[in-house]
């Protein structure tokens, strides 16, 4: 499609951008569902292009078939697929901000902590495909997007190869650089064929060029599959050696030595977050994602219900001293403790310490807007609280509210049979 199309189907085009080796891809606005989308067009090759057509219908099914499947907030959500005359196409959510491939040079690279915090979603975004049978086999940074607010959101499975399906293999398909030597000389891949690549994409974050360079495919593809990278170190020398055995791990040729799973590579890159300073603007969200899962409230919520629950909050550093909630005021908020200690009143009478975990201002959770508050909470120590308004609450997904159902519920009991015991024991 080398003019700009006025309409795909029912989407007005925009404008183009940008085009490839099988599609171009258009931004479109959905006035149905009044939102901008990118739409992705594979045209129908003729006369002797049939090896291309091929790949384009493969890359193309492939990607129509995860239409409205992959849920995860760090994939990009593909909404649509229909097939016209002279072409089939692809639609998107649409993500502003470009790519994680301006990132990737030595004059622009990210701090470390949001590098860790990129790859760490990145492999939490892949956990999740490989849980649903798929491999990715295109991981590079053009085909991870960087949202405005610099989120992240993985994108391109036009060549992943899924469980179960006939159409999905298109040859030795992904980007040669990027590619495990599993990939290169074709043997079965597994989920660690992603968990190399990704490690590619980490080292090229940290010190701005990839892991093999050469000027022949033919003579990268062999230093890939023969050779070991430089060392980290030599190129940037002030990074922490935690960094580079983390990346070592990942690019690993013996599959026996890579890191077996995506859970392994994840808990790593935790362990390297907790070790950097907090960038000025505060808590990244990768350290905010493990302060909750590591909470006794959140043990029960699945990984995309702690992304959302998240994202719902305000994350707030009190001093002591501060008061939280007072006695007689009303409340349109909920809170869990995340760091420090809190003292809970009533007409100045202690009744209980709280820790990291616990909720309070719970009783809002049963009441439509706001409630009464019947203690005073204040921080006994410096202080790490969640609030989430009940508004922000009751705009949760239906899976995510379940999960505070549960969990408030808990609390309540677990408070009843000890103010039970209490009262046995006097």
């Amino acid at each position: 499609m080398d003019a700009l199309p006025e309409r795909i189907g029912r989407y007005v085009v925009v404008r183009e951008l940008g085009r490839g080796a099988m599609a171009t891809v258009y931004l479109a606005h959905d006035a149905f569902a009044e939102r901008d989308v990118a739409i992705k067009v594979f045209a129908h090759a003729s006369g002797d292009a049939a090896l291309m057509q091929g790949k384009h219908r493969a890359s193309f099914l492939n990607e129509a078939a995860l239409v409205g499947k992959l849920h995860h907030p760090h994939i990009v959500a593909l909404l649509d697929a229909a097939v016209e005359r002279a072409f089939s196409y692809v639609v998107m959510e649409y993500v502003a901000g470009g790519t994680l491939a301006q990132y990737a040079a030595p004059d622009n690279l990210l701090p470390l902590e949001r590098a860790v915090e990129v790859v760490f979603k990145v492999s939490r975004a892949l956990e999740y495909a490989h849980r649903q049978g798929i491999i990715h086999r295109d991981i590079k940074p053009a085909n991870i997007l960087v949202t405005e607010s610099f989120d992240v959101k993985l994108s391109d499975f036009g060549v992943a190869r899924m469980e179960d399906m006939t159409h999905t293999d298109i040859g030795n398909a992904g980007s040669p650089a990027y590619m495990s030597p599993e990939q290169l000389t074709e043997q079965p891949l597994t989920h660690q064929t992603d968990i190399y690549s990704l490690g590619v994409v980490m080292y090229q974050l940290l010190c701005g060029r990839l892991p093999f360079n050469a000027s022949s495919a033919a003579a990268l593809m062999y230093q890939i599959v023969n050779h070991d990278p430089p060392r980290l170190h030599t190129l940037r020398p002030d990074l922490p050696e935690t960094f580079e055995a983390i990346v070592s791990r990942a690019m690993q040729k013996d599959l026996r030595v890579r890191y077996q799973s995506w859970i392994e590579f994840g808990k790593d890159l935790a362990g390297l977050v907790r070790h950097l300073e907090a960038p000025s603007e505060g808590l990244s969200d990768t350290r905010k994602f493990h302060a909750l899962r590591n909470l006794s409230f959140f043990r029960d919520f699945r990984e995309l219900e702690i992304w959302e629950s998240l994202r719902l909050a305000l994350w707030q550093r009190l001093p002591e001293d501060t008061v939280l909630i007072e006695e007689g005021e009303r409340g349109d908020a909920l809170y869990v403790l995340v760091e420090g200690a809190l003292e809970v009143t009533r007409r100045g009478t202690p009744l209980a310490t709280l820790g990291p975990g616990d909720l309070f201002g719970e009783m809002l959770y049963f009441a439509d807007d706001t409630v009464e508050r019947s203690t005073t909470i204040r921080a006994s120590t410096p202080v790490l609280v969640l609030e989430i308004k009940a508004a922000a609450l009751g705009a949760a997904s239906d899976a995510c509210q379940v999960q505070f159902n549960k969990a408030c519920m808990r609390i309540l009991i677990e408070r009843l049979s000890a103010a039970n015991r209490k009262l046995s024991e006097h």
